[in-house]
């Protein structure tokens, strides 16, 4: 069927309420708007459902929620997994608890349980609850940092990741399968109160996550001496971190929590930033504007579910507030958590490994080998991390120790298995107040640790192209590279390039050839001189191809330099494929 014959079955099959027609209504006469909605299903792929709010195949609506959510009710079903039920949470965007909703009672609907939060709630904790009440699976409907319009549609599995092979595959093949609207099952919710399958959750969840939070904390003594006067200056950006972030800060002792009073409540509308995305400039404007008059020590931003953190810490020296991107903070997290779990213990475990993705920094591969614990790369995708866990817990060999990526997230503890940005909020909290018994900075211990392990600066710049043309145009970049790799990029040579989809990583002067042992992904890396190298990747999530990029300076001014011309070169490049 066609998109005009989809567009009008839509408005005249009876099983579309009638707001959903009225609004269809309306596009009549803008073929490319009714094309744009009805050309293709809204894609469940690896990461659930992401897509702009509104009628339509191709957009999120309750209607393509319930259709995901009965193939994930038949993939349960397959698996056996009907008694174990499926914890439901949902983000302050606009139709997330209406979404959370229809999930539920689409999973009731098939005899599987739903067990719903009573409010919002942080993405971590939507991990955390699918193990705790050992559940089969997992939906949190969020579309993370995206802008107003958008919403999404997160699966995990039992061990509380996000859904990675076989599952993934299986789930998908499932919704892809289920091709009629109104053979989608779903029930009234009080029908599905009475029969025990809605369940209503909330405060015991809430309080044993904290509790797994707290068991995390290395210096309390340092909390205890100088809690009441390190300064922290925070905005949950209109989200989900609100109330947890505040709650397991103030349970520990920090007494000068600030909270940015014009973004703290949750709305879905996210009036003050037109990006609610902590690694925005735009997104801290409020907060640093608080940071100065409260002259505060760090300034923290978590984006709306709570799975990402941004950080600003304060220059003693000149008083200005320095944002750290993720690779920073994950890096400067990961060493003071291994530093400090070494000193105290007197050794890290024998099989202890640090874990990041293939496009965040390797300042990850020098603190690794500093501590003398295994570095393990994945793919692009806070699951993979949350995958090598379980492996670990399953083979009864392995060490969690640490894992982040490059896009502001990070994991301390097996609480959760996706990155968890009140526990990052924490720990930072933590080791400000540790350094500071120092007589250090955050940027002090940055600038320590810099100067111990090289300076490592990595960016990123992003090419967005929206639509279904901007779909071939990415295609178009992916192809052209992957049949030309480059020799040369700046001033730096390639030695080797991999790709992730052909498993190949190849030395562009022998001509050997490798496989990359991890699996299949659309992605092209380039290993390159001077320890240079360049990521390319399409978005898993946004309409854009990303080109990760990172060098390694001699001092912070050197390292600014070379990304800043390496970064030039690259967008040079891209203007030639575009």
């Amino acid at each position: 069927m066609d998109y005009k014959a989809m567009y009008e079955e839509w408005l005249k099959n009876p099983y579309f309420d009638a707001t959903t027609k009225q609004e269809l209504e309306s596009i009549r006469d803008n073929e490319n708007e009714i094309k744009e909605r009805f050309y293709a299903d809204l894609e469940f792929g690896t990461a659930g459902l992401r897509g702009i709010i509104g009628a339509g195949t191709n957009r999120m609506n309750v209607y393509t929620v319930r259709k995901a959510t009965q193939g994930l009710a038949n993939y349960i079903l397959k698996m056996g997994g009907i008694g174990r039920g499926v914890a439901v949470a949902y983000d302050s965007r606009r139709m997330s608890p209406e979404f959370a909703d229809e999930a539920a009672l689409c999973l009731a609907a098939n005899g599987i349980k739903a067990y719903v939060f009573e409010s919002l709630r942080p993405t971590p904790e939507l991990s955390f609850a699918v193990r705790y009440l050992s559940c089969i699976a997992g939906i949190n409907v969020t579309a993370s940092h995206n802008p107003p319009e958008y919403n999404g549609y997160k699966v995990y599995w039992e061990d509380g990741a996000q859904i990675t092979p076989p599952n993934d595959t299986g789930i998908m093949e499932e919704v892809k399968a289920v091709t009629d609207y109104a053979s989608v099952k779903t029930m009234e919710k009080q029908e599905a109160k009475e029969k025990g399958l809605y369940q209503t959750i909330g405060e015991e969840i809430d309080d044993k996550y904290i509790a797994e939070l707290k068991k995390q904390v290395i210096h309390q003594d340092s909390i205890d001496a100088v809690g009441s006067e390190l300064k922290i200056v925070y905005t949950p950006l209109h989200g989900t971190g609100n109330l947890p972030v505040r709650r397991v800060l103030k349970e520990l002792g920090f007494q000068s929590v600030y909270v940015v009073p014009e973004q703290e409540l949750p709305d879905g509308e996210f009036p003050t930033v037109s990006y609610p995305n902590p690694e925005a400039a735009e997104a801290f404007t409020l907060a640093l504007k608080l940071a100065k008059e409260k002259d505060a020590d760090l300034v923290l931003a978590t984006d709306p579910d709570a799975d990402r953190l941004g950080v600003y810490v304060k220059n003693a020296k000149t008083g200005e507030y320095i944002s750290l991107t993720g690779n920073m903070s994950g890096c400067l997290l990961a060493n003071y958590e291994l530093k400090e779990r070494q000193r105290i213990n007197g050794s890290l475990p024998q099989d202890g490994a640090l874990i990041k993705t293939i496009v965040t920094s390797n300042m990850a591969t020098a603190i690794a080998e500093h501590y003398k614990v295994r570095l393990i790369e994945v793919l692009t995708g806070f699951k993979y991390i949350g995958q090598q866990i379980l492996q670990f817990e399953t083979k009864g060999v392995g060490t969690y120790l640490f894992g982040f990526e490059e896009s502001y997230g990070c994991l301390i503890g097996t609480h959760a298995r996706d990155k968890d940005a009140v526990v990052a909020t924490m720990a930072l909290c933590e080791a400000a107040a540790y350094y500071k018994t120092q007589g250090k900075t955050l940027w002090d211990a940055m600038i320590d640790m810099y100067d111990q392990l090289g300076y490592y600066k990595e960016d990123v710049t992003s090419v967005t192209m929206k639509g279904i043309e901007g779909l071939e145009k990415i295609q178009t970049i992916m192809n052209t590279l992957r049949e030309h790799p480059p020799v040369k990029v700046g001033e730096y040579e390639v030695l080797k390039a991999r790709d992730y989809k052909k498993d190949t990583i190849k030395d562009l002067k022998t001509g050997e050839v490798v496989p990359t042992g991890l699996p299949s992904s659309n992605v092209l890396y380039y290993e390159m001189t001077d320890h240079a190298w360049l990521c390319v990747r399409p978005s898993g999530t946004e309409p854009k191809v990303k080109f990760y990029f990172g060098i390694v300076g001699t001092s912070l001014e050197d390292a600014n330099e070379k990304s800043a011309a390496l970064g030039k070169k690259v967008m040079e490049m891209i203007e030639k494929m575009s």
